[in-house]
């Protein structure tokens, strides 16, 4: 029988925190980008899975936001 990787093994831990990670930039990103009216960056976000990277790269380089907007209905 193929056992896993060991690297597998090791990181099994942290796929929980990991999953909640991209879960929450994803998410944010996505409420950002529909608020906005860019659907191409709601579609970009929605599709690539970039573990939060490109999430947060759209929130603070692109929409140009301050951490104390992100979480603002404004």
């Amino acid at each position: 029988m193929n056992e896993l990787p060991l690297w597998i093994n090791s990181i099994a831990p942290f796929l929980p925190l990991l999953i909640l990670w991209s879960l929450f930039w994803k998410g944010l990103a996505l409420w950002h980008s529909a608020r906005r009216r860019q659907p191409w960056w709601f579609v970009i976000l929605l599709v690539v899975n970039t573990v939060g990277l490109l999430e947060i790269i759209y929130l603070f380089a692109i929409a140009k936001l301050k951490w104390a907007k992100l979480f603002s209905r404004d």
